[in-house]
């Protein structure tokens, strides 16, 4: 494999990330990620989730239902990458 084969390969990578179902209708959940108050609507027919349930999100559908401690460890990492992108001397 060439050095430029690797760039591109490591181009395609895909994040998921952890959230909350606050509402079901048929096979949609809005999904609510965590302090900034950010909901969208992600598909819920890959597993059997339900109101209350952390399931991790990937390309608008539910992949994983989470333990309740995994995915609220997962936020806050996020969270911690987040804030070190947004400080002063990350720029």
């Amino acid at each position: 494999m060439t050095y430029e084969m690797f760039l591109w390969d490591a181009v395609d990578v895909c994040l998921s990330f952890p959230g909350k179902i606050v509402e079901i209708t048929g096979e949609l959940a809005t999904v609510d990620y965590g302090e900034d108050g950010l909901r969208k609507n992600v598909n819920v027919s890959l597993v059997e989730a339900k109101v209350g349930n952390y399931v991790l999100v990937q390309g608008g559908f539910a992949i994983r239902i989470l333990r309740e401690q995994e995915a609220l460890e997962t936020l806050e990492t996020w969270k911690m990458v987040r804030d070190l992108q947004n400080s002063p001397e990350a720029s």
